[in-house]
């Protein structure tokens, strides 16, 4: 089962601009779920002459039930940005959150 997680899936019908793999060293459980990669991903969209880039960057979390890639942040970030995303969730306990976020979502997925 592949969730995309978005308003328009349009946005991500793409190779992602950049990807920044935040967990992929081997699986953990959570509620029943064996978790095997989470990344980060990078999408720029448009370029403003005055703003920069406009980034949509999402999450993506692969489990042994399906994978599911939602919206973390979007705006104009900056340069940087993906990496920026990735030192926060890394450094402030984000990354938890956004598995147990991700994993919500798929139970709820699957259940409907």
């Amino acid at each position: 089962m592949k969730i995309i997680d978005l308003a328009n899936p349009k946005r991500v019908d793409r190779d992602p601009d950049e990807t920044e793999v935040l967990f992929s060293s081997g699986d953990f459980e959570e509620q029943g779920f064996l978790v095997n990669r989470v990344e980060l991903r990078l999408y720029v969209e448009k370029t403003d002459k005055k703003l920069g880039l406009f980034s949509l960057i999402t999450s993506f979390v692969q489990t042994d039930k399906g994978t599911i890639e939602m919206i973390y942040d979007e705006g104009f970030r900056g340069d940087d940005s993906l990496s920026r995303a990735a030192r926060f969730l890394t450094s402030h306990l984000g990354l938890s959150s956004l598995i147990l976020r991700s994993i919500i979502s798929l139970k709820n997925s699957i259940s409907d």
